[in-house]
Formats: structure tokens, sequence, C-alpha cells
């Protein structure tokens, strides 16, 4: 069964919206865990729009199942993630301009620079994940370059309004997931993912973990965060 991550980013822009102290995605993140949550997923945006820096500091010291930091691969982050030391740090690409992230890491155009960010991270004992598209080129380079785990782009998946596409997406991500798992690498997915959505990528092969954010804090406004965090583990499980 995978498991699942919780993406509090979003607690943390409710917060900023208003620059106040409430709500503490530190205590979102508490919640999330006593509704099942076995990882928690943040992403310290170079822009800080979200998730700050206090944020991450004491969430390193508080969470108790494995803390998961989604940054780019600029230098100035990967030195916050040395100095911070998660259980794992999830390479992913970053544009000002974008509301949220749009596609995967270019692991193959951005080799050299992703090699480099990799080998700090791996240095200062942090497990490293790519999170890239569903994609070959992506998987071989992700081999190449030593990660411990690949988390595929389910984006293109969840935003498939026909049938026959979001069938076509979901089979691509399972011959993604195929060749990870038979390369070795731990099998994770995430972005867009929902209530509605997230069973048929539950169910690929080898699934390892899920990262689901805006859903989860989307029901908890309605429900509560830890029972919102019980019914996504109920459907994954």
């Amino acid at each position: 069964m995978a498991t699942l991550g919780v993406n509090i980013d979003h607690v943390a822009t409710i917060r900023q919206a208003r620059r106040t102290v409430e709500p503490d995605p530190v205590w979102a993140a508490a919640l999330a865990e006593l509704g099942g949550a076995d990882a928690i997923t943040v992403h310290l945006r170079e822009d800080r729009r979200h998730i700050q820096d206090r944020d991450l500091e004491v969430l390193r010291r508080t969470v108790q199942v494995k803390l998961n930091l989604e940054c780019a691969i600029a230098p100035a982050m990967i030195e916050i993630a040395c100095r911070v030391r998660p259980c794992q740090v999830t390479l992913v690409p970053e544009k000002r301009e974008e509301i949220t992230t749009e596609g995967g890491l270019d692991a193959v155009t951005h080799r050299e620079a992703t090699a480099t960010a990799v080998r700090r991270l791996e240095e200062a004992g942090i497990a490293v994940a790519l999170f890239i598209d569903p994609c070959s080129k992506q998987i071989d380079t992700a081999v190449d370059l030593g990660v411990a785990a690949v988390e595929l782009h389910t984006g293109c998946y969840a935003n498939a309004t026909v049938d026959g596409d979001r069938h076509a997406e979901l089979v691509k991500l399972a011959r993604a997931g195929g060749m990870a798992r038979q390369a070795g690498l731990v099998l994770n997915a995430g972005h867009g993912l929902t209530y509605r959505n997230v069973v048929p990528v539950a169910r690929i092969e080898g699934m390892s973990e899920l990262n689901i954010g805006h859903s989860i804090v989307a029901r908890a406004v309605l429900v509560g965060l830890t029972q919102a965090v019980r019914e996504m583990k109920s459907l994954i499980a």
C-alpha cells in the first residue's frame, strides 16, 4: 500500500494572505500526523510565498514522521536543506510567475546543476528524490545521478477531462513507474491528486508514496485536517 505524504504549503498560504501568525503550518503538521500522515511535505520557495524558514526549522524539530522538503536546485536552497537536514529532499523546478509547480524538473537539460545539488545533499546524508515527468529520458537521468527516488508528476493525469485522455496519462504513469522500479528507484507520485482521482494512481504497482496537498487542505476547511487526512488515507488503502 502506498503511504501518504501531506503537503501543508497551503496552510501557510492562508496565513501569508494576511501576513499574520495563523494558521500555523506546524500545528497543521501535528494534526495531519494524528490523521495518519506518513510524511509531511513542504516546499520552501525562493520567493517564500508560503512556507517560511522558521516553519521549516520548527517542523524539523517537531515532525515525528518523515519530513520531505521540496526545493529548487538553486545553491542557496540546497545550502538551507543541508543545514536543516530533513529526512528527504525532493528537487523540483521553480518559476516565480507560476501559481503552482508546472511540470517536472528537466534533469536532462539541467543535468550539471542537478548533479551538483544531488551530490551536496547526499554528502549531508540526505536522501534525494527528483520530481520528474513520466518520461524515460528523465528516469534514465535520475538513475545516472544516483538518486534514491523519483516522484512522478501526475498533473497531466489530474488535469485530463476526457476519460480516454485520463486513461492514456495513467498508462504513461504506470509505464514510467515500471521503469523506475526496474532501475531500483523508489516510486513516488504527486501533483493535482484529489479524492476523486487518487485511487488509480495508488493502485500502480510498486507505488511507494503519494504527496497530496491542496485537495486535503481544501477538504480540511470543511471537515478539519485530521478527518481530511483520514479520508485520503482510506482511499489510498
